[in-house]
């Protein structure tokens, strides 16, 4: 039987309006790794969430934990790519790499711009101070009370917390991470320096002593976060195949072994608490 042109056309179009849609489901992402390209990961110098090792290998246990799930979904072709804190969100718009493994909060203002997996764990802040905390500074209130510089680095949710609070502006010293921040604690240019309670413990143990962290239980409440892999709103799909193999890895016993070189444990699993909640509440 012939087929006319007319109705080869037809399935021509039929075929090609297919491919579109499949391209579109797959997203860039998936475009990439079916090419045979690396999958790029964005972090920052953020101890120990996520940082650079040896030979600029990805280290630090939010950087091992996506790497965990990535592998558990069979991808193992990484590519780190090192930027500025302020630069992730940017750098992720713009397409320098795909996937966000910083260490990142979950809070509505970012999750406007990008697609947050489920949580890996969730988090309290806090303070370094000089030793013996003289100003007895513990919350964001102390410090707006007692007119204090606080140092914090650019893009951090300590900047909206402490406005929040009331900190005025000229009190707040954004700076590029935490090792400017402690810089500017131990040459007293800042009072304190607002960072996450792990990153502050690792600063104050760098300094013999000089420098202390403050109790994270002294901070409000509502400071309290959740920790998620950002990815790109173009891959969806991704994402949904991410999360899965997440919930399968989280709290595993290989997983817990791989980020308990950096002191997280199981108390630091997120529970129940979803990316869609965080999002509408912090």
């Amino acid at each position: 039987m012939k087929i006319s042109l007319k109705f080869k056309t037809v399935i021509a179009m039929v075929v090609a309006i297919f491919a579109a849609s499949a391209a579109v489901a797959n997203g860039p992402l998936m475009d990439r790794i079916e090419s045979g390209k690396t999958i790029r990961i964005g972090f920052a110098n953020e101890i120990p969430w996520a940082y650079p090792g040896e030979g600029n290998k990805p280290v630090g246990f939010a950087n091992v934990h996506a790497l965990g799930v990535l592998k558990a979904m069979g991808y193992d072709n990484i590519e780190p790519v090192v930027t500025d804190w302020g630069g992730l969100i940017p750098g992720l718009k713009a397409k320098r790499f795909d996937i966000i493994t910083g260490g990142m909060y979950i809070l509505s203002s970012r999750c406007a711009n990008v697609d947050f997996a489920e949580p890996m764990g969730s988090f309290g802040d806090a303070f370094i101070v000089p030793k013996g905390n003289p100003k007895g500074l513990v919350d964001f209130a102390t410090i707006r009370d007692s007119g204090s510089v606080m140092a914090t680095g650019a893009g951090y949710v300590s900047i909206e917390s402490a406005k929040k609070e009331g900190v005025p502006d000229e009190n707040i010293m954004a700076l590029p991470g935490p090792t400017e921040i402690l810089a500017a604690v131990r040459s007293g240019r800042a009072d304190a320096g607002a960072v996450t309670f792990f990153t502050g413990r690792d600063l104050a143990a760098t300094t013999d002593g000089e420098i202390e962290v403050t109790d994270p239980s002294l901070m409000p409440l509502w400071t309290k976060n959740w920790v998620g892999i950002a990815f790109s709103p173009d891959d969806k799909d991704f994402l949904a195949a991410f999360n899965d193999a997440q919930a399968e890895y989280l709290g595993s016993d290989e997983m817990l072994t791989a980020v308990g070189e950096y002191e997280y444990t199981s108390s630091q699993l997120p529970g129940d608490v979803t990316t869609s909640w965080i999002c509408a509440n912090r």
